[in-house]
Order: structure tokens, then C-alpha cells, then sequence
């Protein structure tokens, strides 16, 4: 089990020992279950366990990224925190209500109150326009007609399609039914986003830009988001923490630089083996307690952005300094230049 709190965050979603099996009697097996079994065990006795003993918290305005291949439980594991489907075990609290002891009502009420979801396919209707499909889930929410045509113009604007409110599905690109989908996800003004491999079925160039476009809103809106991808690079530009999943666990959770630096698992490294760690460590993250004189480096900046100056620096100890100008700690300039050059033979 790896288990990660934000520091001195309150939770917006907070899960613990959170279990998924599928098999003939998911709840009677895991009542049986013994400390230790495996994967391939459980296989053996004719269970799947899609989610396994997966403790997080994830913070107010965070970005999760959870990534792993296909089969490892990435999907699963989001349809529990949003309970589409029931978890075997454990208990998941958003906002610090157990959704497991909601009823019916009170489950579909926190959906349209508090949850937005966009999935690898766009479910448009396709005798819908855009600015009909924006405005469904506040159809269904019963909001009158004048309040969520004025709603979904504002986030079709935020989404970058003002002037296609009138089109149709049919003639717009993939790049753009995508956008429908997160803006219709956003119509609702959601506290939580779970996104399923968005851009998984888009061409290269418009998932860079649908990439580009998500962290502009995100930046804007500060939603607390849980991203699934299996695309490592994806993962990198996105998440504030990633998660990778293996067999239904997660191996483990950490910012991109940590994982990039210190992966957990010989399994988290394969993932990481061909990362340029120049372009994902940051000057903060190789910071030590200390203090140096003269310039200093950001923080927030990236060994690769800082790699002329770090080569042309000749102190051994190198000043880094946070957002407020003041200085956090040294840079040892000798393990910077070999994460960017390589080590010394």
C-alpha cells in the first residue's frame, strides 16, 4: 500500500484501503483474504483485483495524474472515487462525507452539484449543437432556459469556441468535440474533475494543444482534478502528483521530479528510463539548507531552462530562491550538471 497527504492541506478527497474484486463473491473472498496475497494468487482463485488496498488524499486545487498500462486499474480506480461503481472495500469521503452511505438521491445530488467528468469518448448528441450539448446536464439539473443558455455561452468562450455555439458534432474536428465534452463537464461549475484518457484518441499536434488548453483552465479555474493517462510526457506537463498503478496498486505517488529522481520501484523506473530529467527536475527540488551569495536560481525552474547559467557558474553552492525572492536553500552545482551532462566517468 503507498499512501501520500498533501502537507497542511485539507483533503477534498480522502480514500483509504480502498478495494475493487471482481469474481463470483468479491465480498465474502476479500472477507477471507490474508495479508499478502498476490496478485497472480488472487487470478489463481478466480478473482481480479482491480483496485488494491489504495490509500491517497488529494488536495483542494490539485492536479492527480493516474497513469499506469492498460489493465492496471487507472479507470477503476476513478469510477470508485466517483462511484459509478461500488468498491469492494474501504471507504472513500469527498468533501468528508462517505459516498459509500449515500443513497441514491443523495449521490446523484453531489454529481450535478460538485462533479464534472470527461471521457476518452465524447458521448455528444449528435442531433444536438454545442451549445445544446453544453447545456444538457443543466437541463437536467432543471436550471431555466434563459440561465443555462448564458451559462454554457460562458464556458464555450472559456473553451475557445465562441462563434461555433450553432455546429453540430458532426462538423467539428476531434480537437474541438473534445472541447464541447470538457466544456459541457464545466457547465455544471464543478468542486472535482475526473477526466478519463481525454486526449487519448486525438492526433498528436491537438493533444499537445488540447494539453496547452487544459493547463490555461486549469490555472484559471483551480478545479481539484484526477487525470488518468497512460502516456508518461502527458503526465509530466500536467500533474502537480502523478500516481502509477500496477496489478490495481499504486506504486507509488510523488511530484514528477521525485518520481523522475527517485522512483519507488524498479517498476516506477522503467517508466522513467527514458525521461530527460533535466526538463522535469527542478532547481528547487535539488535544494539544500543553506545560503550562498550573488544571483540566485528560481525554484520553480527547470535544470534544462537553467542549464547555461548553472555551466557558466563557477561556485560550487548556488543560491535558489523561491517565488517570493527569498532564498530557500543551495543548489550543489556538481549534482546539477550530472543530471544534465551525466555523471563524471
Amino acid at each position: 500500500m503507498w499512501s501520500l497527504a498533501v502537507p497542511n492541506a485539507q483533503p477534498v478527497i480522502s480514500c483509504r484501503n480502498v478495494w475493487k474484486l471482481y469474481g463470483p463473491k468479491p465480498q465474502a473472498y476479500f472477507a477471507a483474504l490474508t495479508a499478502g496475497t498476490s496478485f497472480e494468487q488472487m487470478r489463481g482463485d478466480g478473482y481480479i483485483s482491480a483496485v488494491r488496498d489504495v490509500s491517497l488524499d488529494i488536495a483542494k486545487g490539485e492536479m492527480l495524474v493516474v497513469m499506469g498500462l492498460s489493465g492496471s486499474g487507472k479507470s477503476t480506480l476513478v469510477r470508485c472515487l466517483s462511484r459509478l461503481i461500488d468498491s469492494t472495500a474501504g471507504t472513500i469521503l469527498i468533501d468528508g462525507d462517505d459516498i459509500a452511505k449515500m443513497d441514491a438521491r443523495a449521490l446523484i445530488d453531489l454529481r450535478r452539484r460538485k462533479m464534472g467528468m470527461v471521457f476518452q469518448s465524447f458521448g455528444l448528441l449528435p442531433h444536438r449543437s454545442v451549445l445544446d450539448n453544453v447545456a444538457f446536464p443543466l437541463e437536467m439539473r432543471g436550471q431555466d432556459r434563459h440561465d443555462r443558455r448564458a451559462r454554457a455561452l460562458e464556458v464555450i468562450e472559456l473553451v475557445g469556441l465562441k462563434g461555433r455555439e450553432d455546429y453540430f458534432p458532426r462538423e467539428l474536428s476531434g480537437g474541438q468535440q473534445q472541447r464541447v465534452g470538457i466544456a459541457r463537464s464545466l457547465a455544471i461549475e464543478p468542486d472535482i474533475w475526473f477526466l478519463d484518457e481525454p486526449f487519448s484518441a486525438l492526433d498528436p499536434l491537438i493533444r499537445r494543444e488540447m494539453q496547452d488548453e487544459f493547463l490555461r483552465l486549469k490555472q484559471i479555474l483551480g478545479k481539484t482534478s484526477v487525470f488518468i493517462t497512460h502516456d508518461f510526457d502527458e503526465a509530466l506537463r500536467l500533474a502537480d502528483r502523478i500516481a502509477i498503478m500496477k496489478d490495481g496498486a499504486i506504486e507509488q505517488c510523488d511530484t514528477p521530479d521525485q518520481i523522475v529522481l527517485n522512483p519507488a520501484t524498479p517498476y516506477v523506473a522503467k517508466f522513467t528510463e527514458e525521461i530527460e530529467k533535466s526538463r522535469v527536475i527542478r532547481a528547487g527540488t535539488l535544494a539544500q539548507a543553506g545560503t550562498a551569495e550573488g544571483q540566485a536560481l528560481s525554484a520553480s525552474a527547470t535544470l534544462h531552462t537553467l542549464a547555461r547559467q548553472i555551466a557558466q557558474d563557477s561556485r560550487d553552492l548556488i543560491p535558489v530562491a523561491g517565488p517570493d525572492g527569498r532564498v530557500m536553500g543551495t543548489l550543489n552545482r556538481a549534482a546539477a550538471l550530472d543530471i544534465l551532462f551525466g555523471a563524471a566517468q
